[in-house]
């Protein structure tokens, strides 16, 4: 009797052996011998609104939210991150909240997440140099203030930017963002030869769309997709040169960054062309350059062989 259940024990322990180790996840390697990355616990951060203390977006309990300050003068600062962001007169970075409407204009931050995410008054804001001032507008609160809005965004603060030029709040839950000058996601453009840079690593979360059901969105709600010529195990890419400038590979991150997708098989891919790319269940994941704004799915289903991904990562809609 001893003998047959030590015996099954040792299966069992060899099955979990194999399920763990896949791609490498745990022994620090991914299946081309390259270091795994970003093996962090999956723990979201305080700010992230998910999960958070107190409950709240952007939460720290006990904390209240400070009188709003006004933007003054508006500024657009150059970043090698992002491109062009807009900062207020001194300079700190202005940021926009997913859970927030646009159209028509609503902020669902407040309370302990305004206390982390300092409203920006509307006030006499002057636009900043070679924007369009009529993008400037307002909100009335809940509490009676009147917020600023770029193209309908309520704008904020981040209370850990403790000096100018900081963007320490991009990507935070995956739901808050830098503000372009036009009030859209702060996003670099393709560089010089027309392959635009990774997507930003701020995040992975889901998204329900109305025909293809929950998808899998990027930082910026971009939705991310999978390639059918690509391979997991070994993992390979199919996808190169040309064919990158249409399919920008989804950049590494850590995995407090991820919600509600699956973290199996969550690593580094170490491309041969020196790319790194995230990976879900040892799947490389790109972006389309087809799809100009959250929620388009332009990409899903081209030449029978790019389709969005589920946050099991599986392929939606492919037959």
């Amino acid at each position: 009797m001893n003998t047959w259940r030590n015996a099954s024990l040792a299966v069992t322990a060899a099955a979990l052996l194999t399920l763990t180790t896949a791609c490498g996840q745990e022994q620090g390697t991914s299946p081309n011998g390259q270091a795994v990355g970003n093996a962090a616990p999956a723990q979201q951060p305080a700010e992230s609104g998910y999960g958070s203390a107190g409950g709240g977006y952007g939460s720290e309990a006990g904390k209240e939210a400070a009188e709003p300050k006004e933007a003054g003068q508006l500024a657009v600062q150059e970043t090698k991150k992002l491109g062009k962001v807009l900062t207020d007169s001194e300079g700190f970075t202005l940021y926009r909240f997913d859970k927030d409407t646009a159209n028509p204009p609503k902020s669902n931050c407040e309370g302990e997440c305004a206390a982390i995410w300092p409203v920006v008054a509307s006030g006499d804001t002057t636009a900043a140099a070679g924007t369009d001032e009529e993008l400037l507008g307002e909100v009335s609160r809940p509490d009676g203030t009147s917020q600023l809005t770029v193209d309908g965004w309520p704008m904020y603060r981040y209370a850990k930017d403790t000096a100018p030029g900081q963007i320490n709040g991009q990507g935070v839950g995956g739901t808050w963002f830098a503000a372009a000058p036009d009030g859209k996601k702060a996003a670099k453009n393709a560089d010089s030869e027309g392959v635009a840079e990774p997507a930003d690593p701020a995040g992975l979360s889901v998204r329900k769309d109305p025909e293809l059901g929950d998808i899998v969105v990027d930082g910026r709600g971009m939705t991310v997709y999978r390639f059918t010529k690509d391979s997991a195990w070994p993992m390979k890419t199919a996808c190169t040169g040309e064919c990158l400038k249409k399919w920008p590979v989804v950049a590494p991150m850590a995995k407090n960054a991820v919600d509600g997708v699956t973290t199996k098989g969550f690593v580094t891919f170490d491309r041969p062309d020196g790319i790194k790319q995230q990976t879900i269940d040892c799947w490389p994941i790109y972006t389309f350059a087809g799809d100009e704004k959250p929620g388009d799915t332009n990409g899903q289903g081209v030449g029978g062989t790019w389709y969005a991904v589920s946050p099991d990562s599986k392929l939606v809609g492919a037959k």
